[in-house]
């Protein structure tokens, strides 16, 4: 018999942002603009992971993007720091006067991690992800089925990520404030965690394109960028797991 698919998926899309020696190919597309890099099929197991992706550029930026992940250590979806001993391997599939098509397998090791590998631990199977690289932001959409774990997916994610690394929530479909439940975010928050989100939202953390980074913000509050990090990060966690607690409670009057 052929199993039950699930009721929904739900998307989710957000975005790391890399400063400058954090990350090759980032490097490398902040200094050709014109370029992209987007995923055309990216699969996980949790072993291993490979994925096909399609650059376009100028004459000039296709090399750089050519030479940046053939010859980097760690750059099939490895969020360590430094090269973790993970065996990888890509090969150019296809080339253009302004196109390249790259195929890239990752085989994990016990101290590797990434997004893809969190992504199946916390938020379950049957997902599909999309990413696009551009200058230095590198944005994610992941389809995963309704009731997935999507606070201990990011909670997950910040303790892996360094904190120069910013993580900017875009979008969680199907998470809409419900016309029935209601939540207090002073309720949910400290002190600290509130004002750091606030300033974030006054100095344009949030808009797009960003007007500052937490580095630049923490300079302008005249604090280490660690610690204005990490509250904005928990303040994020803890509406990100307010909305989906809430989600779940309106999901359960729909179908009582």
């Amino acid at each position: 018999m052929m199993e039950s698919l699930p009721t929904r998926m739900r998307e989710l899309v957000f975005a790391l942002d890399y400063e400058p020696g954090r990350n090759t190919l980032a490097d490398v597309l902040a200094d050709h603009p014109d370029a992209r890099v987007r995923s055309l099929s990216l699969h996980a197991t949790a072993e291993s992971l490979w994925r096909v992706d399609h650059a376009t550029g100028s004459s000039e930026a296709l090399p750089a993007i050519e030479d940046a992940v053939l010859t980097a250590d760690y750059y099939a979806d490895c969020l360590a720091a430094n090269p973790c001993g993970a065996e990888s391997e890509t090969q150019v599939l296809d080339r253009t006067d302004d196109t390249l098509v790259l195929y890239t397998y990752w085989q994990r090791t016990q101290v590797c991690e990434s997004i893809p590998h969190l992504a199946l631990e916390h938020l379950g199977d049957g997902l599909l992800f999309e990413t696009q690289h551009e200058q230095r932001r590198h944005t994610w959409r992941i389809i995963h089925p309704e009731g997935a774990a999507i606070h201990g997916f990011f909670d997950a994610l910040h303790a892996e990520l360094p904190s120069e690394i910013d993580v900017e929530m875009l979008s969680l479909t199907g998470l809409s404030p419900p016309t029935t439940t209601r939540f207090n975010v002073d309720d949910m928050l400290t002190n600290k965690q509130r004002e750091a989100l606030t300033a974030a939202v006054e100095h344009g953390y949030y808009k797009t394109p960003r007007e500052t980074n937490l580095g630049e913000l923490a300079e302008k509050l005249d604090m280490p960028r660690s610690t204005l990090t990490y509250r904005v990060r928990r303040a994020e966690a803890q509406i990100i797991k307010q909305l989906t607690t809430n989600e779940t409670a309106m999901d359960m009057t729909r179908s009582s």
